[in-house]
């Protein structure tokens, strides 16, 4: 398949631009920019820096990736931006290179949707199938699990981590992590249930669906300790992969500074 480029878009000839690739009107691509195949830029979109971008992307109008990290210690340095595959980013989102105070680099996985306006900052990971709404703010250094999905207006704190499975309420204010399985709303926010439709809809099983209403019902209701707790939920047999996974996050979070597990090192 033919790659087209709009007469009005801006391509520097030092991009790599893989075959089938579509870019649209008025957009700009760098010369550090690489478009793998049959991805789309509709029209109006930046490539900024080093920005890999993989297969079978749609990114809408007026979004800008690659632009500088919106921190003052960055000093110019050689970081970058990768996106993997079938992902579809929606207008005016913005998603900003990283910086030297992690890897270097910005990720986003595959098969995610960035709904219009919403914004992630320097360094953050996200995995895939991440549902992102409109206007949601994730801040530096924020890592978001695999099956996550954050509603409209949401501000997700620095170094937090969004666990897997998880589903966040609308305009919510989030400073601690997000335990994996959990639903949490609010502001400030708190765990309320565990997301039951998301765990239906992604196919886990009945049984341990049970099991993490009970370790639920343990660590938030019963304001058990997750060491407590799961040596409870191991007697009764309800230790399986998921709960497992809740208990180490927990733990973890436990063991961080102010409830985000990755901040730790920051301890005095």
């Amino acid at each position: 398949m033919a790659t087209l480029i709009a007469e009005t878009a801006c391509v520097d000839p030092r991009a790599e631009i893989a075959d089938g690739v579509e870019i649209g009107p008025y957009c700009v691509v760098g010369p550090e920019a690489k478009i793998g195949r049959n991805t789309k830029l509709i029209g109006h979109v930046c490539l900024l820096g080093a920005v890999e971008i993989g297969e079978q992307n749609t990114i809408s109008p007026f979004t800008v990736i690659g632009g500088d990290p919106q921190d003052l210690s960055y000093q110019g340095e050689p970081t970058r931006v990768e996106i993997g595959n079938h992902n579809v980013i929606r207008e005016s989102v913005t998603i900003n290179r990283g910086t030297m105070k992690e890897n270097g680099v910005t990720r986003i996985g595959s098969h995610c949707f960035l709904m219009t306006g919403s914004h992630v900052a320097h360094d953050c990971t996200l995995g895939d199938r991440i549902m992102m709404a409109n206007g949601t703010m994730l801040g530096g250094h924020v890592h978001v699990e695999s099956h996550a999905s954050l509603s409209a207006g949401v501000a997700v704190h620095n170094y937090v981590t969004i666990g897997g499975y998880s589903f966040v309420g609308g305009q919510s204010r989030i400073v601690h992590d997000i335990p994996p399985y959990m639903l949490v709303d609010g502001n400030p926010s708190r765990v309320r249930c565990i997301n039951v439709v998301g765990l239906k809809r992604y196919g886990i099983e009945k049984d341990s669906i049970e099991a993490l209403h009970e370790a639920h019902r343990l660590i938030y209701r019963a304001k058990m300790g997750p060491k407590h707790a799961q040596e409870i939920l191991e007697s009764h047999g309800h230790l399986g992969a998921e709960v497992a996974r809740l208990i180490e996050f927990i733990q973890a979070q436990h063991d961080g500074k102010h409830g985000r597990a990755r901040e730790r090192w920051r301890k005095s």
